[in-house]
């Protein structure tokens, strides 16, 4: 596969007030201004935010109603057979075929893709099944396959052509964490040899993965950086501690409630405060998941 290029400093994806509203009124992109560096991205945000919008944007699906998208220099509005040409995408929704197996819906894409060659078609399929660890399975019928099993076949297809961007919307909805755990390690895979940007609501999907993250929220990305880096703000003003159910309904009324999760019989929870809010309560050192809800709780 050709490796995407170093970008020395230049970002892979550069987005400029990107705009689309949807029936006159509801405004899906609502000014996106976005740089997406080579490697692994995550685009972070609730149903909703315009995530999807975004990628169908970036996949020439949609045509924005203003603003600019550019990848590795290519005009997206302006040359999109040509984005088309490096581009890997999974869809959110991937439907399969009853009765068809996963080697011959492969390499019915890979003849779709430009592999005339039976004989290069057929190794660069074989090569794509072992590399999402469906070898063993690629004679299988694809409707039989597993959530997990399916999201890798769909990885399978976006790989072919050695794209060198490849776009994944909400991955790992309703996938085990075993499955979940093994799309992140082929996910990262990839992203050694193309700029892959994960689309999802699920924090855990970014926090571990993602050397970069932006968070998407009502159309506009609102924060972006290292995931470390984004709950800085939070730092010398996030609590947490474990009270009961009454303490619980009590400070939500005096303080903002980040993050609440029952414990036992109680309620593990997370406040934003100048300090502590109650006695038993520890400073919390922010994470991605701290950050992120702070962003909508700011938002609401």
């Amino acid at each position: 596969m050709e490796r995407a290029p170093a970008q020395s400093g230049k970002p892979a994806i550069r987005l400029r007030n990107l705009k689309k509203t949807f029936g006159g009124s509801v405004a899906a992109l609502a000014g996106v201004d976005l740089d997406v560096p080579a490697g692994l991205f995550g685009l972070l945000g609730p149903n909703g935010s315009g995530k999807t919008t975004l990628m169908r944007t970036l996949a020439t699906l949609l045509r924005p109603d203003s603003g600019s998208a550019t990848v590795f220099d290519i005009d997206v509005l302006e040359r999109p057979k040509e984005i088309r040409g490096v581009l890997g995408y999974l869809p959110q929704d991937f439907g399969v075929y009853p009765g068809v197996s996963a080697r011959s819906l492969l390499e019915h894409f890979a003849l779709l893709k430009g592999l005339t060659i039976a004989k290069s078609r057929r190794t660069e399929v074989d090569r794509l099944l072992e590399r999402v660890n469906l070898e063993r399975d690629a004679d299988r019928a694809l409707a039989s396959f597993s959530g997990g099993m399916r999201q890798r076949f769909g990885v399978a297809q976006a790989l072919l052509g050695a794209p060198r961007l490849v776009i994944v919307d909400e991955p790992t909805a309703g996938l085990d964490p075993l499955e979940r755990n093994r799309f992140h390690h082929l996910l990262a895979e990839i992203a050694d040899d193309a700029v892959v940007l994960l689309s999802t609501h699920i924090v855990e999907d970014v926090a571990q993965t993602c050397p970069n993250v932006a968070i998407l929220l009502k159309g506009r990305v609102i924060r972006q950086g290292a995931p470390k880096d984004l709950g800085v703000a939070l730092q010398g003003r996030l609590w947490e501690g474990i009270v009961t159910r009454t303490a619980f309904r009590e400070l939500s009324e005096r303080h903002s409630v980040l993050r609440s999760r029952p414990s036992g019989g109680e309620v593990w929870l997370a406040i934003v405060a100048k300090h502590a809010p109650a006695e038993g309560f520890t400073p919390r050192v922010p994470e991605l998941e701290d950050a992120y809800h702070a962003c909508i709780l700011e938002a609401e």
